[in-house]
């Protein structure tokens, strides 16, 4: 038993006994995957969370703020435990001990990852409204790996094998456009039964008094789910007001979150390996965790900025608000921090599983719309009494994007030290 629990210790720990404890870094493809399969859960239900808030008609302006704070706090959560384990040394300092070195090039390029991430989650909290959660996260995602997976196999020396990774990356680009048409056929079935209800050919309000009505976000209501009357009634209460507005407008804001979201892992995989030589000789790279808390903050600065803005200013003809507004809104802020930590900590895993596999492979975790689609039909009634035309090309979405996310996983590497 006593060499069992000697063993754990060597195990769990990095090199020998001569240079004490390190502080715990992720070193092995099964502990790569194992992080990557957390980082999938936690990073596909947060989107879920702040949806559910805008459909209780909570300004999404008040929840990301809320969203962001718990965000940060994760980031130094992570820093304080895994980047702080064990002893400190010069070829591989802790966390405290990075923040008073002279590593700015790779600080700014965290921080720059930081920037873009905010601007397409922000940007995403709007397309959740206009195209739906399933339809959002699948192109947003399916963007990310298309542009960011091939600027890290690159990045990271090809250590991912090309002949798996970019057939895989060939999958998620179909996918982007099957996402398109899923979201013209959802509509289209949508658009057909409010003009039936518009022309009285429906008699959903006959059944508003059943017990088998539907619990949502904490509403009884008072339609059966997917008919014209629950649209009617989602739109009534909910913050972000859709009727009427082009498909374009989510299209587009799907686009932008998934340009600007493909392109914070490249910069995180640069704050970290330093592959542009940027640092000066005797400076060691930044730790995962060290360039987290960096990205993190600069995430934090950017979301606070723009959000107070628009709590002046707001977009899509949102009610105005303030400060003093959104301090008193406790409706939902506990959902929101929830939402912040999962996001976080989804972050956390995922980069944590990239250093040792190598980002490219880590992409996998965009396989997130699978967990987000689960969320948007049980819980907020998509694709409900939809056309069999559009089941047909779900389907066909989500099995190609289960054979995208397969192909990432099977195409990891190691990264040697």
């Amino acid at each position: 038993m006593e060499l069992l629990k000697f063993r754990f210790l060597i195990s769990f720990t990095t090199e020998g006994l001569g240079s004490g404890l390190k502080m715990y870094i992720v070193d092995s493809k099964g502990g790569a995957i194992t992080c990557m399969l957390f980082a999938l859960l936690f990073l596909g239900t947060w989107p879920a969370i702040l949806t559910l808030l805008e459909r209780r008609g909570r300004l999404p302006q008040h929840t990301y703020l809320d969203y962001t704070i718990t965000n940060l706090l994760a980031a130094v959560l992570i820093a304080f435990t895994f980047g702080e384990f064990g002893h400190t040394n010069d070829d591989e300092p802790n966390f405290l001990a990075q923040l008073s070195q002279n590593n700015w090039p790779s600080v700014l390029f965290a921080m720059a990852g930081g920037v873009v991430l905010s601007l397409g989650n922000l940007s995403s909290q709007y397309a959740w409204a206009f195209v739906g959660l399933s339809v959002t996260n699948v192109i947003c995602s399916s963007v990310t790996v298309v542009i960011g997976t091939s600027l890290n196999y690159f990045l990271d020396g090809k250590i991912n094998r090309a002949e798996i990774l970019f057939p895989g990356v060939a999958c998620f680009l179909i996918a982007v456009g099957l996402g398109s048409v899923v979201h013209t056929s959802n509509a289209k079935d949508n658009q057909a039964k409010l003009d039936k209800l518009e022309e009285g050919l429906t008699s959903d309000r006959s059944n508003t008094n059943s017990n088998e009505d539907m619990e949502f976000g904490g509403f009884i209501e008072k339609a059966k789910t997917g008919t014209a009357n629950f649209l009617v009634e989602l739109e009534s209460r909910r913050a972000i007001k859709v009727f009427g507005k082009s498909t374009l407008v989510g299209l587009t804001m799907c686009l932008i979150s998934g340009l600007c979201v493909s392109l914070f892992t490249p910069l995180f995989n640069l704050a970290t390996n330093d592959q542009w030589h940027t640092l000066d000789e005797g400076v060691s790279h930044l730790s995962v965790y060290t360039t987290f808390f960096y990205f993190s903050c600069s995430c934090f600065v950017i979301a606070i900025i723009l959000n107070v803005t628009f709590l002046y200013h707001p977009m899509f003809n949102l009610p105005t608000s303030s400060i003093k507004a959104y301090l008193s809104d406790w409706d939902g802020r506990g959902w929101a921090f929830l939402a912040g930590f999962l996001c976080g900590f989804g972050n956390g895993l995922q980069f944590m599983g990239g250093q040792a596999a190598g980002y490219a492979a880590a992409d996998a975790v965009q396989a997130l719309p699978l967990v987000s689609t689960f969320w948007g039909v049980v819980l907020f009634g998509e694709y409900h009494k939809s056309s069999r035309r559009t089941y047909v090309l779900l389907v066909c979405m989500l099995s190609m994007f289960i054979v995208a996310v397969g192909l990432l996983m099977a195409s990891s590497g190691h990264r040697k030290s």
